[in-house]
């Protein structure tokens, strides 16, 4: 059976509007159009739904109880089209930590002027996809590269990294720091979305990790004193805490920004919000390392 939403459409305007010249006026169509639909529908369910009279149209008792079910099915075909038109009007951005660090304003406010039809919104997941694969954004900032296959990233900035540390520690007083000043101390990570890695350091230089499930808990503990982190400048921007110091690492590696989405389904919208954040990262004044 391959009833069509068009066939259903016809039914109930013809039911509403009585005749079927006001249902093709209705559906802004020609009248032989609908009568051509309700016949396909009739000819497909192999039944009649409508007594047809030279003044007057009726439904059977059949086409009553078909009519109710068509009307269900159309109520939700339209709740459906108005949840893609509501998403498309917001476009939904995940990420873990940090969304884009001191560039997340300006990023909002270009898109809010060049975009006024649709409303970006930032939500914080912290999974290894900022959400991404959970379905809970349709893009992502990550600052690491995905090992899911099914996603695609396209770089769209760099970052900083930056020591963390207590601010009554010795480091706290140092204008910047290197990854050598963390040997053999002890370093809270976050294994899933976290850019702090034991290849930075060499084998018998790294220090010992200890992992942290949460941003707060990972400030919490550098606060404590005697642990320590590194993480993007954007956390620096977006997370300053009592208690703690972020300080320059002048050898570490720059840390990739990328904005991800499902491999083979772009949002309308990626391209031009890839552009923007790229503008952002590229406009920034750059410091000294």
């Amino acid at each position: 059976m391959s009833l069509e939403l068009r066939h259903l459409r016809a039914l109930a305007a013809v039911v509403d509007a009585g005749t079927f010249t006001d249902a093709a006026i209705e559906l802004q169509c020609s009248q032989a159009a609908v009568s051509r639909a309700i016949l396909a529908l009739e000819t497909e369910l192999g039944a009649q739904l409508l007594s047809r009279s030279t003044r007057h149209v009726a439904l059977t008792p059949l086409g009553e109880r078909i009519l109710t079910r068509a009307r269900r099915v159309l109520l939700e075909v339209g709740l459906i089209e108005d949840e893609v038109t509501e998403a498309s009007r917001e476009l939904r951005v995940g990420y873990a930590w940090s969304t884009l660090g001191a560039h997340t304003s300006a990023v909002q406010r270009r898109w809010r002027a060049e975009h006024p039809e649709s409303h970006l919104v930032f939500r914080q997941s912290n999974t290894a996809t900022a959400g991404l694969l959970d379905g809970e954004v349709e893009l992502a900032v990550l600052r690491t590269m995905p090992r899911d296959s099914r996603i695609e990233t396209v770089v769209v900035g760099e970052e900083r990294r930056v020591g963390v540390v207590a601010r009554d520690d010795r480091l706290a007083r140092r204008r910047t720091l290197a990854l050598d000043d963390f040997a053999g101390k002890t370093m809270a990570v976050d294994a899933r979305t976290g850019t702090t890695v034991g290849s930075l350091w060499p084998q018998e230089r790294s220090p010992r990790f200890i992992p942290t499930t949460s941003l707060d808990e990972w400030l919490t503990l550098i606060a404590d004193g005697d642990v320590y982190g590194v993480t993007s400048e954007a956390t620096a921007a977006q997370h300053p805490r009592p208690g703690i110091v972020y300080k320059l690492l002048r050898d570490a590696p720059v840390i990739e920004v990328r904005l991800a989405w499902w491999r083979g389904a772009t949002p309308v919208n990626a391209e031009a919000l890839a552009r923007l954040i790229g503008d952002a990262y590229d406009e920034a004044p750059q410091l000294t390392r």
